[in-house]
């Protein structure tokens, strides 16, 4: 009966090496290598880039070849009038054109633009913080039922070399039949359980590579997590208040916009090339032409002012979101700094208990193999142990996912 003491005591100093082990860091990689949200930020990035080119390059004189060809036939007195068709038309043009004065509208669009891709970073990076969350949550999940998983194969290791012996002290009438009967039932019973969380790891495992984007069906151990109490920094310093910034930069930039298009506009064009009806003298047709388009706003029915009147209420809309989400994230993180603390006590708690357990233990192994205490308290005993172990690591977990809260609002 001491090998209850031995096995106890590999069981409170942890569990067993293991050859390869994947830590968190390894599944937070290739979620983020294999994510296609992120990979589309990225194509924004890129496609944002060539729309400043594109701007750029539209601002440069226009230059197209421009050819019309036309024959109206008058037969018999009918046909078009000659006075609005001149009959036929013969013309091969090279155009240009210029825009002039747009320096303001320039920089006003390329700050849009270079807004738009700072607002595809901040979403981008607010996204990988949800998919790191997202990742790590699914992470400790998995590695809560490891532990517990080994945990009970250890203990069934445990029960099954007890059973002969207990079997022996049964046969020799140490032990009433029925109390060894309890003892199997445990015994199965723990069988059980171990098979049902067998299951249940290796749908969450399996859910755990799907999330990282991961096609591999194999199951290798993973390493604790280790999360560490993190100092929460000032909000004004994270993304998601990074994007209220940008909602704000973004709808000044809307009203800057808008005053443009009520700026004058002046465009220079001209062409040159061959232009005739073939009238008269065609081969002398040849020459060019130059002219100015000037485009003043006068009155538009106070679109203006309407336009304005909806940046206003998108802007009154933005501090009433800023205001309430703020509010928010400091009581979350009040109470999540809260259950932190209170998990941690009663862990605290629980070893102490588990402590007591197991000096209790060793006291009833000794009573226990000369038949001075009854098997069936011996049972509740070792049956408060396993209750014990599993509520403390289920409350190891839980403080793994409030670490794992704090860390997402850390940055």
């Amino acid at each position: 009966m001491k090998r209850f003491v031995i096995i106890f005591c590999c069981l409170h100093a942890g569990m067993g090496a293991v050859a390869q082990k994947n830590g968190l860091d390894y599944f937070l990689n290739q979620a983020v290598a294999n994510s296609p949200l992120l990979k589309d930020y990225e194509s924004q990035l890129a496609s944002l880039s060539l729309d400043s080119k594109l701007l750029l390059a539209g601002l440069k004189p226009q230059v197209s070849g421009i050819s019309n060809n036309m024959y109206a036939p008058v037969i018999g007195g009918w046909g078009q009038d000659n006075a609005i068709t001149n009959g036929q038309q013969l013309s091969a043009l090279v155009q240009v054109n210029k825009s002039l004065f747009t320096k303001k509208n320039t920089s006003a669009q390329l700050n849009s633009l270079q807004l738009q891709g700072q607002l595809a970073v901040n979403n981008s990076r607010i996204s990988e913080q949800d998919l790191r969350k997202a990742i790590a949550d699914q992470y400790i999940t998995v590695y809560g039922e490891q532990l517990q998983l080994d945990f009970n194969n250890r203990v069934n290791e445990m029960l099954r070399r007890e059973d002969s012996i207990l079997k022996k002290l049964t046969q020799d009438n140490v032990y009433r039949q029925t109390d060894y009967l309890a003892f199997a039932v445990i015994r199965q019973q723990q069988q059980l359980s171990t098979s049902q969380l067998q299951i249940q790891y290796s749908f969450d495992y399996a859910g755990l590579n799907y999330l990282a984007g991961i096609v591999d069906t194999t199951i290798t151990p993973l390493s604790d997590p280790q999360l560490h109490p993190v100092r929460i920094g000032d909000f004004t310093g994270s993304v998601f208040y990074k994007q209220f910034e940008l909602d704000s930069l973004k709808l000044a930039i809307d009203k800057t916009l808008i005053d443009l298009t009520y700026l004058p506009k002046v465009n220079v064009f001209g062409d040159a090339g061959y232009n005739s009806t073939l009238t008269f003298k065609p081969y002398k047709n040849f020459g060019a032409s130059i002219g100015i388009n000037i485009t003043i706003p006068i009155y538009d029915g106070k679109q203006k002012k309407l336009q304005y009147a909806k940046i206003d209420i998108q802007e009154r809309n933005r501090l009433l979101k800023k205001d309430f989400y703020t509010r928010q994230r400091n009581q979350q993180i009040l109470q999540l700094l809260q259950q932190l603390h209170s998990t941690e006590q009663l862990i605290g708690l629980i070893n102490k208990q588990i402590n007591y357990t197991e000096t209790l233990i060793t006291v009833n192994e000794k009573l226990l193999a000369t038949g001075d205490i009854r098997l069936a308290d011996f049972i509740l005993t070792l049956s408060n142990y396993f209750s014990a172990k599993n509520l403390v690591t289920q409350n190891y977990v839980s403080r793994l996912k409030i670490l794992n809260q704090l860390h997402y609002w850390e940055k």
